[in-house]
């Protein structure tokens, strides 16, 4: 919850929140601006291949609530960048005061939530680790899980979560020598 992959996806989800919503209002004004363009503003922009890249930085520079909502988001990944937890507070509180005068109330909830559990975000200055991998390893389990559609033991579940999970080599070994 406290980690860059849990804490993007919350502002992501408050972004696409305020995209519905604009999207809402300006279709109901016959502006369609926004149709089509959710991968646009969820996607790393170092993502985007040139012509998508060229479509968002149009729209993105439109006055828009969603461009606002985008740049918030945008600028708090640099947050993961300091070295030192006193300085990422400094950036914090700064972002926390842009985002929660921007008046957009996604934004304003997911910044309230970041603001409550900032002391558990700096504890990455002081450790530099992540539960990425046990994330990962967690994700191939519920893939796993979900490809066999129940296993009749446990034992079954466990010995497959092994074997696909242990990245063990199985080929046989190259034969060297030969016996006559």
């Amino acid at each position: 919850m406290h980690d860059r992959f849990h804490i993007s996806k919350h502002l992501n989800e408050a972004l696409d929140q305020v995209r519905r919503q604009e999207h809402k209002a300006l279709t109901q004004a016959d502006d369609d601006r926004l149709k089509g363009s959710k991968q646009l503003w969820l996607f790393n922009p170092e993502n985007l291949s040139d012509d998508r890249w060229i479509e968002f930085e149009k729209l993105k520079d439109q006055a828009l609530k969603t461009s606002r909502a985008w740049a918030i988001k945008e600028q708090f990944r640099w947050f993961w960048e300091y070295r030192y937890g006193g300085n990422a507070r400094k950036f914090f509180n700064r972002w926390y005061g842009w985002a929660a005068r921007s008046r957009l109330k996604p934004i304003i909830k997911v910044a309230e939530m970041l603001k409550r559990h900032l002391n558990h975000m700096l504890t990455y200055f002081r450790h530099r680790i992540t539960n990425a991998i046990s994330e990962g390893f967690n994700s191939r389990i519920q893939s796993i899980k979900s490809q066999a559609r129940g296993f009749r033991s446990f034992d079954n579940f466990r010995t497959r979560i092994l074997f696909y999970g242990g990245k063990l080599d199985l080929q046989p070994p190259e034969i060297t020598h030969y016996i006559s």
